[in-house]
C-alpha cells in the first residue's frame, strides 16, 4: 500500500529570519541610499499616513504643491507686548494713569497685581510702501515690513508660560505632544541625509516647560529636535572622541549588528529609531563643524546679521540666525530660534521695568532678524522659506505694578513672512486698549494649520495612530488664515 506524504512545514521565528537572510542586508543597505529617489517616485502624499512607513532621512511628497519648503520660527520666549510692538493705541496715551477697572472688564491677571492704564514708552512710526506702523523697539525689522504678514489678533488658551509653551510648540496644553517640528518632519521628511530636519538652536534659554516642547512624543525618535549652538563646540561629541583611525567604525559596526539581534526578539521601531540616530550622529560629525563655520562667509554678511555688534547678545542671536540661513540652505525643513540669556532678564517676560527689559531683548534681535530676512530675499531663499516671529502670549495694556505688564493670552501680536505669504498685510484687530481681540481671532490651532498648508500639507490628513485613535498636530481644530496668504 502506498503513502503519499505531505511537505511539513514550521513556522520561522524571526530571530531564524534575521540569520537566514543576513547576506541580503548589504542590498537593503544600497537600496537606502536610493530611498528618497524612490519614494520621491513610488509614494502618493495624499495617504494621510504616508511618513509613517519611511525614516527621518528621506524626503516624501506633500499632499499638494507647497509655496514654502522649510520654517524659520523666531521664538520670543515669555510674551513680546503687542501695544509696544506692532499694535499702536492711541488710547493708552489719552488714559495713561487712570484706572482700568472704570474703563472694561478686566480678566483675572496671573499675579493679580493690576495697576494703571500704561502706554507705550516708544513711539509708533508708519514704513514701507504697506505704511504699517512699527514702534521704536524695532528699527531694523521695521525696514522689512513690506515682506510682513502682522497678525493682530492671536490669542491662547492659556495665561501660564509652561503650558502656554506647550500649546504654541505641540497644539496641547499638556507635556508629552510632538512638537510642531516633529510633525512637519513626519509628513515631509529631510532633504539632507547628513544633519536632522528639525533643529533647535540654543541661544542660552530653554523655554518653560523644558524639551519637552521640541519632543517627538509618540512619533517615531527620529523626528526629535536636535540642539545646536552657534561656534566652536555646536554640540556634545560633536568630534570623535576615538583617535585610533576605523575604531569608530567597528564600534558602530559591532552596535549595529547586537540591535539586529534585538529587533529579532521584539518590537523593532525603537531599536530602527536608535539605529538611525546613531547613523545621522556619526554623518554630524563632519557635517556639523563646516556647517557652523562662519569663515567662508564675507564681512558684509557678518556685519549685516550683527555679528559686529558691541552687544554679545546682538552676536548670540545674529549667529544663531546665520546659522539659520545656512541651514535653510542645506535642506533642514523646521529650525527654531531661542532667545539669548540676557543678564538680569527673564526673557520678554516683563513684570516689572518694562521699559528697560524689552528694549534690551529687541536690540539683541532687531538687526539679526532684519539681517536674516534680507539676506534670505537677496539669495532667492524668502520664497521658499516661511519666517515665523511669536511669543507664547501678550501682555495687559495695564500695568503690573507700577512699571511691568502682566501676561494676557486674550491678545498678542506675530507676524509671518516669505514662502506664501502675502508681505505688507495687517490681519485682524484688537479693542482701543489692545486688550481683547474684535475682529478676525486667530487661534495657535489655526496658526499651525497655515504653517502645515504653506508646506503643502493638509492639517486634517497629517495624522499618526497612537493610543485607539488618530492624533494630528492641529487635534480637531484649525482654519488656514487665507487673508495673509499670497
Amino acid at each position: 500500500m502506498s503513502h503519499s506524504h505531505r511537505p511539513f512545514y514550521r513556522p520561522v521565528s524571526r530571530r531564524e529570519m534575521l540569520q537566514i537572510c543576513k547576506c541580503g542586508f548589504g542590498s537593503i543597505a544600497l537600496s537606502s541610499l536610493f530611498g528618497s529617489y524612490l519614494s520621491s517616485c513610488t509614494t502618493s502624499g495624499n495617504d494621510k499616513n504616508a511618513a509613517g512607513g519611511y525614516g527621518a532621512l528621506q524626503a516624501i511628497p506633500p499632499h499638494f504643491l507647497p509655496k514654502a519648503k522649510h520654517i524659520i520660527f523666531l521664538y520670543m520666549d515669555g510674551g513680546v507686548s503687542q501695544v509696544d510692538s506692532f499694535d499702536p493705541k492711541p488710547r493708552l496715551d489719552k488714559e495713561n494713569g487712570e484706572d482700568p477697572f472704570r474703563k472694561f472688564k478686566v480678566d483675572n491677571t496671573q499675579f493679580g497685581e493690576v495697576g494703571k492704564i500704561l502706554k507705550s514708552p516708544w513711539n509708533f512710526k508708519q514704513y514701507g510702501q504697506s505704511g504699517i506702523p512699527v514702534s521704536d523697539l524695532f528699527p531694523h525689522i521695521a525696514t522689512c515690513v513690506d515682506d510682513l504678514a502682522v497678525v493682530r489678533s492671536m490669542v491662547s488658551n492659556f495665561p501660564e508660560h509652561t503650558n502656554a509653551n506647550y500649546f504654541l510648540h505641540t497644539g496641547s496644553g499638556l507635556q508629552g505632544r510632538p512638537s510642531m517640528g516633529a510633525w512637519i518632519n513626519y509628513g515631509l521628511g529631510s532633504e539632507n541625509s547628513n544633519l536632522p530636519g528639525y533643529v533647535v538652536l540654543d541661544g542660552g534659554l530653554i523655554p518653560p516647560g523644558g524639551l519637552d516642547n521640541f519632543k517627538n512624543g509618540f512619533l517615531p525618535a527620529t523626528f526629535q529636535a536636535s540642539l545646536l549652538k552657534a561656534g566652536v563646540q555646536p554640540m556634545a561629541n560633536i568630534n570623535p572622541l576615538d583617535s585610533i583611525s576605523g575604531l569608530q567604525e567597528e564600534k558602530l559596526s559591532f552596535l549595529n549588528e547586537r540591535d539586529q539581534v534585538l529587533m529579532a526578539g521584539q518590537e523593532a521601531d525603537d531599536i530602527e529609531a536608535a539605529i538611525k540616530n546613531y547613523e545621522l550622529a556619526y554623518k554630524m560629525q563632519s557635517s556639523v563643524p563646516e556647517l557652523t563655520e562662519f569663515t567662508s562667509e564675507s564681512a558684509a554678511t557678518k556685519e549685516l546679521y550683527g555679528l559686529n555688534s558691541p552687544d554679545p547678545n546682538t552676536r548670540n542671536y545674529g549667529a544663531q540666525c546665520l546659522l539659520a540661513r545656512r541651514l535653510v540652505e542645506r535642506g533642514v525643513r523646521f529650525i527654531e530660534l531661542t532667545c539669548p540669556s540676557i543678564g538680569g532678564l527673564d526673557r520678554w517676560d516683563q513684570h516689572a521695568n518694562l521699559k528697560m527689559g524689552h528694549e534690551l531683548n529687541a536690540h539683541a534681535v532687531d538687526q539679526p532678524i532684519a539681517g536674516l530676512l534680507k539676506d534670505l530675499k537677496v539669495r532667492g531663499l524668502l520664497d521658499e522659506t516661511l519666517v515665523v516671529w511669536t511669543g507664547e502670549f501678550g501682555r495687559t495694556p495695564f500695568a503690573q505694578g507700577n512699571d511691568g505688564r502682566d501676561h494676557n493670552p486674550s491678545a498678542f501680536s506675530m507676524w509671518m513672512a516669505g514662502g506664501g505669504v502675502k508681505g505688507g498685510t495687517i490681519f485682524g484687530k484688537t479693542d482701543e486698549y489692545g486688550y481683547r481681540v474684535v475682529e478676525n481671532p486667530v487661534t495657535i490651532h489655526d496658526l499651525h494649520a497655515t504653517m502645515l498648508h504653506l508646506l503643502g500639507m493638509d492639517h486634517k490628513q497629517l495624522t499618526f495612530g497612537f493610543g485607539g485613535r488618530d492624533f494630528r498636530l492641529t487635534d480637531v481644530h484649525g482654519n488656514i488664515v487665507t487673508d495673509i496668504l499670497a
